[in-house]
């Protein structure tokens, strides 16, 4: 009897708590996305979205008030993610964003080049003033498959304006929209100091915390070309390695896009995006063996840190499943 008058309490809590949530609207979506790019690299992925209204009011500042979280699975031909985002809206203009994501990767050939998915960057020559001096200045990478797992929380905000919310018309929505964000990315299989590659990057990443941010301006329009935009990326490395300034680890990295996007079905939709970034350069040695020496081996020119080239051109096919 005693075991009995104990479980009332949480069995009324459970019943108090199943009443609101079935009172609350939740919907519900998933979909489909696939990107490819002018680059040697595609990446399919599905995402389950879920909104929940939260904290609602009745004008137009928190009508819209809610928390929409994702989860993400992912696949390319060099890796395999999960990630898992929420997305607080306390006010119609501003954002609080958290989520974590975790990776896994392996290295394949592709027309005889190495495409590498995962893996540590070393010099081939360990003592850097020897190989500065005439040794050897190349890089190894050194990775098995699955070996290891690239994982990290961040943390961010958003700041968003829409001039249709106070002009309102279909065709008055000029958008305005920055993110900021704090992020964690490790790998389990680095050593403190080591650097590493993941999904074919610049192979520079260290255990650490980087920020990233990005303004939009874009403008929608009710036709088949519903949105068309200007973006500006920044991203930077927090861990201050020792040494960085002599190869350019405290540059900022700047990626600049112009974005279509359009509307082809009611569940079928497609992007294009044209980037260019920023790359450093070097001295003219260290610059014509870009590709080949270790990163921490090139010395950055000081009188002209950094270049603009053009990045790439990517197609972002979404279907709506639901």
């Amino acid at each position: 009897m005693n075991s009995f008058k104990k479980l009332i309490p949480a069995a009324l809590f459970l019943l108090v708590m199943g009443k609101l949530f079935a009172e609350i609207e939740v919907k519900s979506s998933s979909d489909l996305n696939l990107t490819a790019s002018s680059l040697p690299e595609a990446k399919l992925g599905f995402n389950q979205h879920f909104t929940f209204p939260v904290l609602r009011g009745a004008g137009p500042l928190t009508e819209g008030n809610n928390l929409a979280t994702t989860l993400t699975a992912e696949i390319s031909p060099v890796s395999l993610n999960g990630a898992a985002e929420a997305v607080f809206t306390p006010i119609a203009f501003f954002q609080l964003v958290g989520g974590i994501k975790l990776g896994t990767g392996w290295n394949i050939e592709l027309g005889g080049n190495p495409v590498y998915g995962m893996g540590i960057n070393k010099p081939k020559q360990g003592s850097r003033t020897l190989a500065l001096y005439g040794g050897d200045r190349t890089y190894e990478i050194k990775g098995d498959p699955f070996d290891g797992m690239v994982w990290g929380p961040r943390f961010g905000g958003v700041f968003q304006f829409d001039l249709a919310a106070v002009l309102p018309g279909d065709w008055h929505h000029v958008v305005f929209r920055t993110y900021h964000e704090w992020n964690y990315r490790g790998y389990t299989r680095a050593a403190g100091g080591e650097s590493w590659v993941f999904e074919g990057d610049d192979m520079e990443n260290r255990n650490g915390s980087n920020y990233y941010g990005n303004y939009l301006l874009g403008y929608q329009m009710p036709i088949f070309l519903n949105t068309v935009g200007l973006m500006a990326e920044m991203s930077q490395y927090l861990y201050n390695t020792p040494d960085g300034a002599y190869w350019g680890d405290n540059l900022g990295r700047w990626t600049f896009s112009a974005l279509f996007n359009f509307t082809i079905t009611k569940r079928l939709e497609a992007a294009l995006i044209i980037q260019t970034r920023t790359r450093r350069n070097y001295r003219d040695g260290d610059t014509l063996n870009e590709g080949h020496y270790y990163y921490q081996y090139r010395e950055l020119d000081r009188d002209n840190p950094q270049r603009l080239d053009f990045y790439r051109a990517a197609a972002i096919v979404t279907y709506k499943l639901r």
